[in-house]
């Protein structure tokens, strides 16, 4: 019994050591896995395409082309609607990846650390899709990369919302910053010049950095999770739904408290706007 023990504890140490060298061999960089990840098909969201789809069955069009013009919140849209659809999406695309997950974990052993890779990939993907969504809902602008290549202000925005996933010191106010300048309706090319070169950048480098080593101990221990023999498909599987909702869900609390996300800002601000128009007409 003891022999079968050990011998099991060795195997699983193995096992351990044969990930370690896999993930060694990857580029673990926050950038470098977001570059990966957008390469597999159906990780980018057509921005007008998805609230179309989204808000046509709760909305009139002329509300739901004002919310793809300007953004949900400024069209009038309830807030507890877009919490409603952003649950809708957070379950989805967890359950989704949570299933592949569960099928790429079996049968589990030492062999599955091959497909660790396009795993993590995939992984990160289903993050960037769910990512795309929630942003879109809450009132961000269209992210701009393609199969190949992630524009500077687009990673930098993306950084900041896996940073905010992650829980990393200073990723929250990262996004608040940008939040304001959009809701301040601040020119594209100031608010890009802010995720560059302002007052967003340093807070960017900072959560790239901890970023990084937040990514790699999740990597480790769900690459460790999918070869446990036998096991591998369930822990795996587990293990993704578990980070992967909890994640979206720091994103989207993070997402509600933003002016940018609630309607009332835009009243109170266009009642502002009203207001100055009637005095300088006196």
């Amino acid at each position: 019994m003891e022999k079968n023990k050990n011998g099991l504890s060795s195997k699983i140490t193995g096992i351990k050591d044969t990930v370690l060298e896999k993930i060694q061999g990857l580029d673990i960089t926050p950038e470098s896995l977001l570059l990966t990840a957008i390469k597999a098909p159906g990780i980018r969201i057509a921005r007008a395409e998805f609230l179309k789809k989204e808000l046509m069955l709760f909305y009139p069009e002329k509300t739901v082309l004002m919310a793809i013009e300007m953004n949900p919140a400024q069209a009038g849209i309830d807030r507890a609607k877009i919490d409603s659809i952003a649950d809708s999406v957070i379950k989805y695309e967890t359950n989704k990846v949570s299933a592949i997950s569960f099928v790429a974990g079996l049968p589990g052993g030492a062999a599955m650390a091959a497909t660790i890779p396009a795993d993590v990939a995939q992984y990160f993907g289903f993050m960037i899709r769910a990512m795309q969504k929630l942003a879109y809902l809450y009132g961000f602008e269209e992210f701009e990369f393609n199969d190949s290549s992630i524009s500077d202000d687009t990673m930098n925005e993306m950084l900041l919302f896996m940073g905010t996933m992650y829980g990393v010191q200073g990723a929250a106010i990262g996004v608040k910053s940008l939040a304001q300048a959009t809701a301040a309706r601040v020119a594209k090319t100031l608010s890009q010049k802010a995720l560059t070169k302002g007052a967003i950048y340093p807070i960017v480098k900072k959560v790239a950095t901890q970023l990084g080593i937040k990514m790699t101990k999740q990597i480790f221990a769900k690459s460790v999770s999918k070869t446990v023999p036998l096991l591998g498909g369930a822990v795996s599987g587990g293990l993704t739904y578990v980070t992967f909702r909890n994640c979206m869900y720091k994103l989207k609390g993070s997402f509600e408290a933003l002016p940018i996300a609630d309607p009332d800002f835009y009243r109170q601000e266009q009642s502002a706007e009203t207001i100055v128009d009637e005095a300088n007409q006196e």
